[in-house]
């Protein structure tokens, strides 16, 4: 097989979706459909193969993504399943920079959830071909119509039904093809394939009218189709497959697929539209990034004979194997031994071993090409979004960006004995998390452990003791507030001191305004050389920077601040990169106080599903929590859906407030929105 036919049988998918939506059991029926494994784990049994860590097992949810390779009809698939839970969308943010097309999993019974929104969202910043499957069509309360249509209303997606379900809730046996006009029954027996039978006689005119909008959105795209529908021929199954592959790609249409992935109705469909609809690495634009001395442009095809690119997405460490980086080869190719470059570091590394990953598992191998995703060891200075390539040829490809961490908690080591194993832990989990921070509080001494949430915290210090044996006393969650200002201000800095020989000398004036955009900082030096020498600008912008790490409130971190460096003053001999940093933020910290700064706390956008007797105390309860409800609406049976956007601050323990209001019948799902000014009152006790 020639090196394009078989990179064109190659697909780079991942698997994402809400929590609980099914990804990880859509994944485990793939492997043991395509010979992976011979036995399918179950996530509630705590035996799923793509959820193998302890932590994973006893929650039953995906907390880090894993990675896997089979084969289905002489294609080659490497599969990423990323978590659900908002707490880890850092692992979806990065798998998803590196996929080439991604399934995107809707439960039948919620429909479009907020962690699907989010998923969607990063899906689309990164252009990403998506294909749709709504999954547990057996359950009580599926409507896959209703899925459709929110899809189309919240997500302002082409979405397209390629299938119709036979049946539904538990009469739900199995799928209507509307490209090949057939239809498909599952057997009970998880080792039979779909058996064929005749399209049931009440869903005959359901399905022409189906297959009459597939048709007409093709004809849309397609010019050739068109003309065959205007001229009233009937298009072929081959014809209509390419143009759903190609809008697909085009990122124009998303064919929606449905079944039961629990029951295993439907999957060995999906695998056949995974291959027949989303991209191979051939059918995707070249990447592109920029010289790393130069700043120009450079583009890199998916070719053997390019030179050697890959981008480093996540980073590992392994028990037995010690620190690897999972990386995504995009151009050229690495053998076993090869010395790279790291083009954002400017470091030489060797590659000591390759290996295909399968979960937690791994195979040996001698070298990759364009579109492997492989995990490599001896990358050791390597860090999440570094670029790898041949040292003859560096390039620098888009790093992928992550959110900032809205939660953080106090940590110190139980004992003497501990401490130096905790800093070594700590050190190692925010190289692998990079929406983990550890920082120091400069006003108590106190280390902080900084994240996405509770349970993302949690996770951490459960890692920290079972990995690391680390064990560690923590506080209570705490707000990782935010502070900015709310007019434009102006200050003067002037750091003058005196010693017996040579003094130190700076002097810095600038604006402050504030933007609304979420931008940490947006800088500008207005300043002449005959008052800020070119010498100490960047001591200046330093200085800035480094001012912008405390506030004038509460010491919190200040964002959203636009500053313009206006003038200043220098002395010929006192002057120095010193001098002019403590200058620069003794000016910012003058113009921060004049701005009327104000606190910043995150809010989050929330879900809570209820059944209608427990509405108003859930109300009652969010209400008291400052929520502001956006939306209500009826969901499956006599439940309602409660959108809403309310501080984090509240929200602490809101899971066991909210079983105990509702007898544990109400479920609640959040995700960061945005950062917005506290109320008077709450600033005021805060600060206080």
């Amino acid at each position: 097989m020639s090196f394009e036919t078989e990179l064109r049988k190659t697909r780079n998918i991942g698997f994402a979706a809400h929590i609980d939506a099914g990804k990880t059991t859509t994944s485990e029926r793939i492997l043991f459909y395509t010979g992976k494994v011979h036995r399918m784990g179950e996530v509630h049994d705590g035996d799923a193969t793509m959820d193998w860590m302890p932590q994973e097992m006893e929650r039953g949810i995906t907390i880090t993504s894993a990675a896997t390779t089979c084969t289905w009809k002489d294609h080659r698939i490497n599969i990423i399943d990323t978590p659900g839970h908002v707490d880890f969308t850092v692992e979806v943010e990065r798998s998803l920079r590196v996929l080439d097309g991604v399934c995107i999993i809707f439960c039948a019974v919620g429909g479009v959830q907020p962690q699907s929104e989010t998923v969607w969202r990063q899906a689309t910043k990164y252009n990403i071909p998506r294909l749709a499957f709504v999954n547990k069509m057996d359950r009580i309360g599926a409507d896959f119509h209703d899925v459709l249509h929110q899809m189309r209303k919240r997500l302002g997606a082409e979405a397209v039904a390629i299938q119709l379900p036979i049946g539904n809730e538990e009469k739900y046996r199995g799928v209507v093809d509307l490209v090949e006009q057939k239809a498909w029954e599952f057997e009970d027996d998880e080792l039979a394939p779909p058996v064929e039978v005749e399209i049931p006689e009440k869903l005959r005119e359901m399905v022409a009218a189906f297959r009459e909008h597939l048709v007409v959105s093709l004809a849309d795209i397609n010019p050739a189709l068109e003309e065959k529908f205007f001229a009233g021929e009937e298009p072929t199954g081959d014809e209509m497959w390419d143009t759903i592959r190609a809008a697909t790609i085009a990122g124009t249409l998303v064919p929606v697929l449905c079944g039961a992935s629990f029951k295993n109705k439907g999957v060995q469909l999906l695998l056949d539209a995974i291959v027949r609809c989303l991209p191979s690495p051939l059918d995707v634009r070249p990447v592109v990034g920029e010289h790393p001395s130069t700043g120009a442009e450079e583009t890199r095809a998916p070719d053997p004979a390019e030179p050697f690119s890959a981008l480093a997405f996540k980073v590992a460490v392994d028990p037995f194997v010690g620190h690897i980086t999972y990386i995504r080869c995009y151009s050229g190719t690495a053998k076993l031994g090869d010395r790279l470059l790291n083009a954002d570091s400017g470091r030489k590394q060797r590659i000591q071993r390759l290996l295909r990953m399968h979960a937690n598992r791994r195979e040996e191998i001698e070298q990759i090409g364009p579109g492997d995703i492989v995990a490599a060891v001896g990358l050791d200075e390597t860090t999440t979004g570094d670029t790898i390539c041949v040292e003859n040829a560096p390039l620098i490809l888009e790093r992928p960006v992550f959110p900032e961490p809205v939660i953080q908690m106090g940590i110190e080591p139980k004992s003497q004995a501990d401490e130096e194993k905790l800093g070594a832990a700590l050190a190692r989990l925010t190289r692998e998390d990079p929406t983990l921070r550890v920082e120091v509080d400069r006003e108590t001494g106190q280390q902080l452990l900084s994240g996405m949430g509770e349970l993302h915290l949690e996770v951490i210090v459960d890692r920290l003791k079972r990995e690391f044996g680390a064990e560690a006393n923590v506080g209570r969650p705490r707000v990782a507030y935010r502070e900015t200002i709310r007019k434009a201000s102006y200050g003067d800095g002037r750091f003058i001191r005196q010693t017996g020989g040579r003094g130190q000398y700076g002097h810095v004036k600038l604006e402050l305004e504030p933007m609304d955009t979420e931008e940490r900082l947006e800088y500008e030096d207005d300043s002449k050389g005959d008052e800020i020498p070119v010498e100490f600008r960047n001591a200046v912008k330093y200085g800035i920077e480094e001012a912008m790490g405390a506030g004038t409130l509460g010491g919190y971190p200040a964002v959203g601040v636009r500053c313009r460096i206006t003038g200043g003053s220098f002395h010929d001999v006192d002057s120095s990169d010193v001098a002019f940093k403590i200058a620069a933020g003794m000016a910012f910290q003058d113009a921060f106080e004049g701005g009327s700064p104000v606190l910043l706390e995150p809010v989050m956008l929330a879900e809570v599903v209820t059944p209608e007797q427990y509405f108003g105390d859930v109300v009652n309860d969010l209400t008291t929590r400052r929520a502001q409800i956006v939306e209500v609406t009826s969901a499956t049976g006599d439940s309602k859906t409660i959108e809403l956007r309310v501080p984090l601050a509240n929200m602490f323990g809101y899971a066991t407030a909210l079983r105990s209001v509702t007898q544990g019948r109400a479920t609640y799902s959040m995700e960061p929105h945005s950062y917005e000014p506290v109320p008077v009152e709450q600033q005021r006790e805060l600060l206080s």
